[in-house]
């Protein structure tokens, strides 16, 4: 695993393409456990459970339930065509509203194969720029909904972090984000700034790192490590100093994480050399 980054039957992890650079004007979204009414859900959702499970393939579904852990069950259709039978399903359909996302992507995830769960993260991933801070709730409700690494990441990573940097206003969100005592909400407060470089909220990053840097669980110290790893293509004497001075409060993964395209700083233990978590 590298970092999370997702293979086999995940979801694409190419740059989103919005097609409205405009983000809507502030909604309050749906209520917790609601799902909006929508015609375009209806009609989405319609054709994407005639087409989907006409393309499975049972014998590749159960490598894919035995790669994932068995998080969920697959219909077993390999990302390639389940992309070109996304562009199926979508074909005509209008612009989404941020209702229009909420119910695709809610309606999504309440099936239990995981491909509809990569369908709705894809449509996200396209059409955050349509959805307001107040879509915010919606992200994490599909963040604790069948939690792995497989969706959460591109959920961390393209929706929640493209809804903060939208909205700035929204950072403070992380700082209870990171505390949370869902290892899975934790993880997205350490990735929602992957994508940022030279915008990235150095003192929150390192924040958030120490204050989950003695939580005991691998995706949380892994996350921890990809976090600083990704702002060293920006910043990397900064990391390496961040390093430097917590290393000692970094779990060994963490350190080897985030120094994996660095030179180790002088002085530092060899984390790289040991092989624990």
């Amino acid at each position: 695993m590298s970092g999370g980054a997702p293979v086999g039957g995940a979801p694409a992890t190419g740059p989103a393409s919005p097609e409205d650079p405009d983000p809507r004007p502030p909604a309050a979204g749906p209520a917790p456990g609601e799902v909006p009414g929508s015609a375009l859900a209806d009609t989405v959702l319609e054709r994407l459970v005639t087409v989907y499970p006409a393309a499975g393939n049972p014998f590749r579904a159960q490598e894919m339930v035995a790669y994932m852990k068995g998080v969920a069950p697959f219909l077993g259709v390999r990302t390639p065509e389940r992309r070109a039978l996304s562009r199926t399903v979508l074909d005509g359909t209008p612009r989404p509203g941020e209702d229009d996302c909420a119910a695709i992507a809610l309606r999504c995830f309440a099936l239990p194969e995981r491909e509809y769960h990569y369908f709705a993260v894809d449509y996200l991933r396209r059409h955050v720029r349509r959805c307001s801070s107040g879509f915010l709730p919606v992200a994490r409700r599909l963040v604790t909904t069948v939690s792995w690494w497989d969706t959460v990441d591109h959920l961390a990573a393209h929706v929640v972090g493209g809804l903060v940097a939208a909205d700035p206003a929204l950072a403070p969100e992380m700082d209870a984000w990171i505390d949370d005592e869902d290892l899975w909400v934790a993880r997205t407060a350490l990735l929602h700034q992957l994508r940022f470089k030279g915008d990235t909220d150095a003192d929150r990053l390192f924040d958030h790192c120490l204050r989950r840097a003695g939580h005991p669980d691998f995706f949380v110290r892994k996350a921890i490590g990809w976090s600083l790893r990704a702002y060293a293509k920006t910043a990397p004497a900064e990391v390496r100093a961040f390093v430097t001075a917590h290393g000692n409060r970094l779990s060994p993964l963490s350190v080897r994480e985030a120094l994996k395209n660095l030179a180790p700083p002088a002085g530092l233990p060899n984390h790289r050399a040991r092989m624990g978590t």
